[in-house]
């Protein structure tokens, strides 16, 4: 059976608690810097250690497909694949917490993840790494291992108020991220998913733009209702995209949220209007799941700085990220 969550953490996320929120304490001093261990240790603090699992979207299905870049693509960078030639791609779809056998139906499985490895002519990787909500807890690395160790010292024997409470007083974006509707998917193939950090695009000219990644279901977006979620099967998501991809390829448009002046660029928590401009990057097209998706698992490693020339780090937690990414893959190797 997976490892509960703390039903303090259940509560929240389901949007269940009522227990009154504590206000943060005046004056108390800032925390340090966390390290890369430290981030990975506060996600294993929520979701548990589980043997040659990710510490956090531990469950997922591993496909193969190509990018085909659009003709707008270039006008933003001059990165290899976003210039005339379609380029190989592999892309993990999975579900939310570090649980890798937490069911397809369970509401903590949510927000579903996808992550993707463009293969580039020159045998470097460029990848991108998003979720279905457009939107993150934290603003910063450092503020989501505060949040992570909230969750797990907030079990139900904690006394009130809880770590997460005082938490939650003075992050209401933490609050909104865990407690927003996240209704199933009727397939993986059938949700939006977001870039949430900023990256700097430069073109052939020098001309910068400043962007976030979007990834759009050609086949639109489609949710199962409530009496149909409780009817799946706990493992449906993996069993539907293999039936969707037997019958024809699976599409996703990727396109670029250009940001605006005055749009905060560090601070993923902070989604953008959906007024802004968008530039189609380009087309995914989805063909087939990996011939043994369990070893693609394991030896996958996606990391949000992997860019080519032509795209930057804009936001400090996509560095962040990246640091702590190893970490949880050195420990599933058991190294």
């Amino acid at each position: 059976m997976p490892r509960p969550l703390p039903s303090a953490v259940a509560a929240l996320i389901l949007g269940l608690s009522g227990a009154a929120l504590a206000q943060t304490q005046p004056g108390a001093p800032p925390p340090q810097a966390s390290t890369p261990e430290q981030q990975v240790d506060a996600l294993n603090g929520v979701f548990g250690q589980h043997p040659g699992a990710r510490a956090v979207h531990a469950k997922g299905i591993v496909l193969e497909g190509r990018f085909t870049p659009a003709a707008a693509a270039a006008s933003v960078s001059n990165a290899p694949h976003l210039q005339q030639e379609a380029v190989p791609v592999v892309v993990r779809f999975s579900d939310f917490t570090g649980i890798p056998d937490i069911p397809d139906n369970d509401p903590l499985a949510n927000p579903r993840g996808l992550a993707i490895k463009f293969r580039l002519p020159d045998g470097s990787d460029a990848d991108i790494v998003a979720h279905s909500f457009n939107g993150f807890p934290s603003p910063t690395a450092d503020d989501f291992r505060d949040l992570l160790i909230a969750l797990g010292r907030s079990g139900p024997d904690a006394p009130k108020p809880t770590p997460l409470d005082a938490y939650l007083a003075g992050h209401p974006a933490a609050k909104a991220f865990l407690t927003a509707p996240k209704p199933a998917p009727l397939s993986y193939g059938t949700l939006p998913y977001y870039g949430v950090n900023t990256f700097r695009f430069t073109n052939a000219a020098g001309q910068v733009t400043h962007g976030r990644y979007q990834f759009l279901p050609v086949a639109g977006s489609h949710y199962l209702t409530d009496d149909e979620a409780a009817k799946a099967g706990p493992d449906y998501l993996a069993g539907e995209i293999r039936r969707r991809v037997g019958v024809g390829p699976v599409a996703f448009r990727l396109v670029l949220q250009v940001a605006e002046p005055g749009d905060k660029l560090d601070d993923p928590s902070i989604a953008w209007p959906d007024s802004r401009r968008i530039v189609e990057l380009g087309t995914i097209s989805i063909a087939k799941v990996a011939a043994d998706s369990d070893a693609a698992q394991r030896e996958l490693l996606f990391l949000p700085s992997a860019v080519p020339d032509g795209i930057e780090p804009e936001d400090p937690m996509i560095d962040a990220r990246s640091a702590a990414y190893p970490v949880s893959y050195s420990r599933r190797q058991g190294q």
